[in-house]
């Protein structure tokens, strides 16, 4: 198999499950060198309390065809951060992909209650975990990712900065950290361009995550049991499509013509030719415009 990232070092910060984890895993199988950091180990869980695992992370990275290295890290704290680059400086010497993909705020985000109902220390501390953590980590990595030219760095959301600035999404406080995400990676862009470093921000489809699966009582194995429940499931995409994007943007050498812009999973298969691990390319986003937010039937005809 192709290794197009061989000899690229890639820090996947919020690597523990989910997107994270595939993008970490799909980076490695390009031949990267991949730190995976998170707060949830072997030893002890983060406040989302779920069995995944950095080590798990930097492991299957491993297995892909890279290198996984697992580092703990509670990125809202910049000496951990600072020690994690000090770290990467010292054992490899530059850093060419930052991938900030931190979250872990869905305990503290209340759906559909309006902003006044909601616990304030809840929400504030949701925006910190979605939002201080991506600047934190940016502002110690990007000083060794500017030392080479050609670094690229991948802020994930949910959403492109198109749907969100149109669509509120169901919660005060999320509504307002993914949006705030999309334009981290606009504001990085501008820094980044003379430096001849590429940012982006990015964002996987209905993603059949660890987390997704459980609430809807599924399997990666039998999802689309949930069309029962949910009809416009049927859209959904594992994390490794959207790894896959990353790592295609990684390994292209024009990647600078996508600097400060908003994209999807599904935007960058049809120009990078990636499928998902089923063969197929979920287009999410044009889904959910075209047809469930139209209120249509759910049909995925000319969508995947």
């Amino acid at each position: 198999m192709s290794q197009p990232l061989t000899g690229n070092i890639a820090l996947v910060a919020g690597a523990t499950r989910g997107a994270g984890r595939q993008i970490a895993v799909q980076l490695g199988a390009a031949g990267a060198t991949v730190y995976a950091t998170g707060r949830s180990t072997r030893e002890r869980r983060s406040e989302m309390d779920r069995p995944e695992t950095i080590e798990e992370t930097a492991e299957l990275v491993t297995a892909a065809g890279g290198t996984g290295i697992a580092v703990p890290v509670d990125h809202l704290d910049p000496d951990q951060v600072r020690r994690l680059v000090d770290r990467i400086d010292a054992e490899q010497g530059r850093l060419d992909v930052l991938v900030n993909d931190i979250w872990g705020a869905e305990p503290f985000i209340a759906w559909e209650t309006p902003l006044w109902e909601q616990p304030l220390d809840d929400g504030l501390h949701a925006l910190r975990l979605a939002i201080d953590t991506h600047i934190i980590t940016s502002h110690f990595a990007l000083k060794l990712l500017v030392r080479n030219p050609g670094g690229l760095v991948v802020e994930v959301g949910d959403g492109t900065t198109e749907y969100n600035a149109s669509n509120y999404r169901v919660s005060f406080f999320y509504d307002l950290a993914k949006t705030a995400v999309n334009r981290l990676a606009f504001a990085q862009a501008h820094e980044l361009r003379q430096h001849g470093a590429t940012a982006v921000a990015l964002t996987p489809g209905w993603l059949r995550s660890e987390n997704m699966l459980e609430l809807f009582g599924v399997t990666e194995e039998n999802w689309q049991d949930a069309l029962e429940k949910q009809p416009h499931f049927a859209i959904s995409e594992t994390p490794a499509f959207v790894g896959r994007a990353v790592a295609a943007l990684a390994a292209d050498q024009d990647r600078a013509r996508w600097n400060g812009r908003s994209v999807s999973s599904g935007e960058l298969a049809q120009v990078y030719g990636f499928t998902d691990l089923d063969g197929s390319r979920p287009d999410a986003w044009r889904y959910l415009v075209e047809v469930q937010d139209r209120g249509k039937p759910a049909d995925v005809t000319g969508y995947r």
